[in-house]
């Protein structure tokens, strides 16, 4: 079952309340997206940490409803 990029950030936003997230559908099937989250939350933790913590906070979604993500972290400037 494919998910609504709504669903995706609202998921994200509930893990990490400051972020600032962007998602695209990357083909518009519900399965293939990229995001960008940007978070004062990843403020010192590595990249691999940070891609962790988003993944997280979609509760085991990757690979069942979310087929792929093509993620992107940072810290605010």
């Amino acid at each position: 079952m494919a998910m609504e990029a709504s669903e995706i950030e609202a998921m994200i936003r509930e893990s990490l309340p400051d972020a600032k997230v962007t998602i695209q559908d990357l083909r518009g099937d519900g399965d293939h997206y990229a995001a960008l989250v940007v978070s004062s939350a990843f403020e010192g933790i590595s990249r691999v940490k940070q891609h962790q913590m988003v993944y997280q906070a979609l509760k085991g979604k990757m690979g069942d409803d979310l087929h792929a993500l093509a993620l992107q972290t940072a810290v605010p400037e």
